[in-house]
């Protein structure tokens, strides 16, 4: 909606803007104007200043300004329309009406809303009375109290027929006011009196979860019924002028408040809202302390809910449950969002393990689990290559070029360009390392005493040395960070590892990896259970717990530098075992004169080599790229001595 310029002015001239900034900033008087910390960024010298008397507000630290419209539209995520909308309704201005029919249509849904919010009242307060202790009893077990039903809303809707219809049409509600609204039923055909059948409430025996639209008004309410065998066990309000489930998010503007609120750029809560499956699941997170989850209402997600998401910050979670109807609901909104995807729009998954669904994880095992998980949420082009690689073996011709047309498929349907080619410069770099990487992969041999020696199954602190098993400290640190896989999986598969079992260990952390699982060393190790690698799933469980690396960090470009030129560093380390044993079993056949040739030619190719990979290895610290500095470090020593005795 357009609106007049004399509109806006009026607007402003009603608005004091310290009264608007002041519900989010705790503002001091400085002679005529306020100061307060900025609202955008964490800072701990006040610099934000606001001027009631020109109407507008200055942030020295981010250089943003702007007046009560802006204010909102970047501290509550709202459009211009919205804001406009709110700051109309909280000062009292009716909004302009450019027709009568217009006019109209505001008035009628205004009546609608007023009736829906007095619907909302009456079932916050049947909770609270006697007939509402079964509902009381239901919350208290999902772990909410009263100031949870407070903060929420939470209602119950009488077992009687029409309880909410004698209450609002004693107020003064029609009847066919009730029904646009969504609040009756009005049953098809006559009664016995050959008169239309009386409307009767839509809600009866359920718990009542208000749902609200982008103005915070509530429109519309999910019910959960309370009978065992109560069918459907959830219940939306039909679709009406005010309400329609596929246009609407639960707690959207909830979630994009506490959006706004969130400084910390590299906080993944950041970056957009978190979507759940059903509103106890919002609630739950709420409670938590993460307040940015929202649900839809029943229907897989339509393009205008991914248009809301969106709206609030360019890359939302879905969080599904990790059973096979979540996934298949994570596919569903993978390919409605494709089209749609471009730069600053996409999306991140979460597929939670075991079944268990974002209430789940927080009672069982608390909201900095839940964090964790959300911390490492994969990104759409994930999920995608997980579904598809999963779909049919790949053990044939046929089936590997079936794989790739499905993948170029589904990046087809991507409009944007620029997008649609990165996707497909990125899925055929997958595809050329899955290839490679799976068919030189098999079941390792029979282990050898010399692998087994001195390991002791359960041994309390038993820590496998870097040097005994090369390797397998870089990989059980990928396996332990995500998000490192996530920036180098190329390298860490491609790297080749002497013990079959640090091999064994790092395929199966890409199988879980690529099948969309929980990557963590227990998912690890039951896969590896199923292969029946019993001294793989010992080394991987007697190895030393670490702390997840961030890409970012010392550690974690370290990390990186080390897989890197790994490769490198096993390939120096064989060449110069495979001269010793030629230098040990062919030395009669070559003078001493021509050896000592070669060898200077072979030391100097190696050190030539080696100070390449050094420029790496800077960090003492980092255990993982100590394990490359000893094996060179042998290397060399071996080589110099070698050269000494020629």
């Amino acid at each position: 909606m357009r609106f007049p310029e004399e509109f806006l002015n009026e607007l402003k001239s009603r608005v004091r803007l310290s009264d608007v900034v002041g519900k989010k900033v705790a503002l001091k008087k400085r002679g005529k104007d306020f100061v307060g910390l900025s609202p955008f960024s964490n800072e701990k010298t006040p610099s934000f200043y606001v001027h009631d008397d020109r109407g507008f507000y200055k942030c020295f630290s981010t250089q943003k300004s702007g007046d009560a419209i802006t204010f909102l539209m970047e501290t509550e995520r709202l459009t211009f329309g919205e804001s406009v909308e709110k700051l109309a309704r909280d000062y009292g201005l009716e909004l302009p009406k450019s027709s009568p029919e217009e006019a109209r249509q505001y008035m009628r849904r205004t009546t609608l809303i007023e009736w829906v919010e007095k619907a909302c009242l009456f079932f916050e307060d049947q909770l609270r009375k006697p007939a509402g202790s079964e509902a009381r009893e239901y919350l208290q077990k999902r772990g909410f109290g009263p100031e949870a039903w407070k903060r929420h809303r939470m209602g119950f809707s009488p077992d009687a027929w029409r309880a909410l219809s004698d209450h609002l049409t004693a107020q003064g509600a029609s009847l066919d006011e009730l029904i646009e609204a969504g609040l009756l039923v009005q049953p098809d055909g006559e009664g016995g009196d050959g008169k239309a059948r009386q409307p009767y409430d839509r809600f009866r025996n359920r718990v009542i979860f208000p749902i609200t639209d982008t103005g915070n008004r509530v429109i519309a309410f999910g019910a959960r019924t309370l009978e065992p065998d109560g069918k459907p066990k959830y219940l939306n309000s039909s679709d009406s002028p005010l309400f329609h489930k596929g246009r609407t998010l639960y707690r959207y503007m909830a979630a994009r408040e506490e959006m706004a609120k969130i400084k910390a750029p590299d906080s993944p809560l950041s970056r957009g809202l978190i979507v759940t499956e059903g509103y106890v699941d919002a609630i739950a997170l709420a409670e938590a302390g993460i307040g940015t989850a929202v649900a839809p209402l029943g229907t897989a997600l339509t393009e205008e809910q991914l248009d809301l998401l969106w709206r609030a910050g360019p890359e939302p979670i879905l969080c599904f449950d990790g059973d096979a109807a979540g996934i298949r609901a994570a596919w569903r909104a993978c390919d409605r969002a494709l089209p749609h995807i471009e730069p600053g729009k996409s999306l991140y998954f979460v597929l939670l393990p075991d079944g268990m669904d974002p209430d789940d994880v927080v009672r069982v095992r608390g909201p900095q689990a839940m964090m964790e998980m959300l911390s490492g949420a994969r990104p759409l082009v994930d999920l995608l290559w997980s579904r598809e690689v999963d779909a049919e073996p790949l053990d044939t011709p046929e089936r590997r070029a079936g794989f790739e047309a499905r993948l170029m498929g589904a990046v087809a349907q991507i409009r944007h360009q620029g997008v649609r080619k990165a996707y497909e410069r990125e899925l055929r770099d997958r595809l050329y390392w899955h290839s490679r990487g799976t068919r030189g992969t098999g079941q390792a041999g029979s282990q050898t005493s010399g692998q087994t020696q001195g390991m002791t199954s359960g041994k309390k602190g038993f820590s496998p040395g870097p040097t005994r098993w090369p390797g397998l400290r870089l990989v059980v640190r990928a396996l332990e960070s995500p998000r490192m896989m996530e920036q180098a999986p190329e390298a860490l598969a491609k790297a080749v590892f002497d013990d079959p079992d640090v091999d064994a260990i790092r395929n199966a952390a890409f199988d879980v990896y690529n099948g969309s699982e929980m990557l963590d060393r227990a998912t690890v190790a039951a896969h590896l259970r199923s292969l029946d690698r019993k001294r793989a799933v010992e080394l991987l469980e007697t190895f030393p717990v670490g702390q997840p690396m961030d890409p970012l960090s010392n550690e974690g470009r370290d990390w990186l530098d080390a897989i890197g030129r790994f490769h490198v560093a096993r390939t120096l380390v064989a060449e110069v075992e495979a001269t010793k044993r030629a230098d040990g079993e062919g030395v009669e056949l070559m003078s001493a004169a021509h050896q000592a040739r070669i060898m200077q030619k072979v030391i100097a190719r190696r050190s030539a080599s080696r100070s390449v990979v050094d420029e790496t290895v800077t960090s003492p610290a980092q255990e993982g790229v100590q394990e490359l500095r000893n094996a060179l470090g042998g290397m060399g020593a071996a080589m110099e001595s070698k050269r000494s005795e020629d």
